[in-house]
């Protein structure tokens, strides 16, 4: 199997202030590619990528980011790092470091800075998880897909990690948004042979959805669109 997942990628009206914040959050480097921004991830590590758009499409979203930390005083600098560069806090109250933050990027995306000790995301790295809506069916597929490790399965939720650990991707088991579709947040696969990766998926349950800018475009059983390019 020659699939991997390359990054999770996100519209955005503007590229490189979604790129510098999450750079900045998880101490990585943005880089400039066409049409957008791109956040490196690692062997281990998710990478990300922020794809420019006038115009987003309608679809909701179908995922967010969990952010790790490893004590209270790193949790506090983690929130002062977002807040800096453009990202705001969710809800009413006040922060209160140590437990669960929640918080919106410059670009409106939702994101988790995860209490310290959490031990569900213990050794996963800066970026613990990304949490997706969507079925068990579809955490399954991707399981397939990816090759990865099953590392929770409980009831209808799921989450797998790649064979050598980091970040974690979970379904959490509700029903799917009615509108699923669209490439406002989506999975960019990379692959030596993306035909031969796409013919494969099919089989575990994918459905063709065309090519476009150099890619192969599927859906997975949630109707969620991803792509598959040469890499």
């Amino acid at each position: 199997m020659s699939l991997r997942l390359a990054a999770v990628s996100f519209e955005v009206a503007d590229a490189r202030t979604a790129g510098c914040f999450w750079a900045g959050l998880l101490g990585r480097t943005a880089v400039d590619e066409p049409g957008g921004v791109r956040v490196p991830g690692s062997s281990t590590q998710v990478g990300l990528r922020f794809v420019e758009s006038a115009a987003r499409d309608a679809a909701p979203d179908r995922l967010h980011l969990h952010v790790t930390s490893a004590t209270v005083e790193d949790q506090r600098r983690a929130l002062e790092t977002a807040l800096r560069l453009g990202g705001r806090l969710r809800g009413a109250h006040p922060p209160a470091p140590g437990r669960i933050l929640y918080l919106s990027d410059p670009a409106g995306y939702d994101l988790c800075l995860i209490e310290p000790g959490n031990r569900y995301l213990e050794h996963c790295g800066p970026l613990g998880e990304v949490t997706c809506d969507g079925s068990r069916a579809g955490g399954a597929f991707w399981r397939d897909a990816l090759g990865w490790s099953v590392v929770w399965d409980e009831g209808e939720q799921l989450a797998i990690q790649s064979p050598g650990g980091g970040t974690k991707i979970a379904w959490d088991g509700e029903d799917s948004p009615d509108d699923l579709g669209g490439t406002r947040q989506c999975f960019d696969l990379e692959a030596a042979d993306p035909a031969r990766e796409a013919a494969r998926l099919v089989t575990l349950g994918a459905r063709l959805a065309g090519e476009r800018d150099g890619a192969l475009w599927l859906t997975d059983p949630d109707g969620g669109e991803f792509s598959i390019r040469r890499g």
